[in-house]
């Protein structure tokens, strides 16, 4: 009996070990969720792909991954997978990242957005920035609890999710939502971009065809298709950017970040940006791929000086 007794502590032990490590799950919205409608759907998660990813989303949340607090640097990333708005690769551009960035101090948090696709959207655009609007809001709101600073709370978008981001960045309190309560007049501007192989543009000459159906369907109006092509809103007030990109993608051409980086430029707003030359698209964490998995130094070092401003 003691010896089975020993099995079950070390059987016990793995578990715990390989448990995914987020310290909060919190609902995005409680009683009341805007541009949604009841049609019985649930959420669709695939766990057999390489990738696992959400097919459809109706409980938008998001999961808090905090550092112990003695390697916590009090800085703070909302992440946003891609999947080109028509799944949401929550693990691989999502809770991967997360565990990584909590190495480096950061605390992470991954944002399980709605889709455009889902018949529970009232209007399927909207509801993505309006998710990742409360996100932030969330974030700031826990500031103290989380120990974060409320005024260095970033966000990092991969792909599609890259696109959201820089939507948040371009658009942030103005995503269209007349909801109130204790915390919808906290501002949703990140204090920083990271953009992974982001998708920018919702324009003719460089789009990604698939983000732009499945953002926008079939109504693609040229007002739409301005209002989403994000580096024709760059301000003065859009935050500092990291772009990350690959010159062989050929899913998200890599004018996509040329473009943006041109745009920040114009406006004098902090930004850098690195191109590599072997990539493609959808490399993740890039881990054990040559000078490629370079790309998250370099974004942990643009984020310690801006951490050291």
């Amino acid at each position: 009996e003691q010896r089975y007794f020993f099995i079950w502590i070390n059987i016990l032990f793995f578990l715990t070990m390989n448990i995914q490590a987020q310290d909060y799950t919190i609902s995005l919205w409680d009683d009341y969720m805007p541009n949604f409608q009841e049609v019985g759907e649930s959420d669709i998660l695939d766990n057999e792909s390489e990738i696992e990813s959400y097919q459809l989303i109706t409980e938008p949340n998001i999961s808090v991954y905090l550092p112990a607090k003695k390697n916590s640097t009090g800085q703070a990333v909302l992440i946003i997978p891609g999947g080109g708005y028509n799944v949401v690769v929550h693990k691989w551009e999502g809770s991967d990242v997360a565990k990584w960035l909590n190495g480096n101090g950061i605390t992470a948090i991954v944002l399980k957005y709605r889709l455009p696709h889902a018949k529970s959207n009232i209007i399927g655009y909207k509801s993505p920035l309006l998710d990742a609007s409360r996100a932030m809001k969330i974030i700031r709101a826990n500031s103290d609890k989380w120990r974060i600073d409320k005024n260095n709370i970033g966000v990092m978008g991969f792909s599609a999710g890259g696109h959201l981001a820089s939507t948040l960045g371009t658009h942030y309190d103005r995503d269209g939502s007349d909801f109130e309560d204790s915390i919808s007049t906290i501002s949703s501007r990140p204090d920083f971009m990271v953009l992974v192989y982001p998708v920018i543009t919702m324009s003719e000459e460089y789009v990604h065809e698939g983000s732009r159906y499945f953002l926008l369907g079939e109504n693609q109006t040229d007002e739409l298709k301005h209002y989403y092509s994000n580096e024709k809103h760059v301000t003065p007030d859009t935050p500092p950017t990291f772009l990350i990109h690959s010159s062989d993608d050929e899913s998200v051409d890599v004018e996509n970040s040329l473009s943006f980086y041109k745009a920040l430029r114009a406006k004098s707003i902090n930004t850098a940006m690195h191109i590599f030359q072997h990539g493609e698209h959808g490399f993740s964490l890039a881990n054990e791929q040559g000078s490629l998995e370079s790309w998250k130094s370099l974004c942990i070092k643009w984020l310690r000086d801006y951490n050291r401003k």
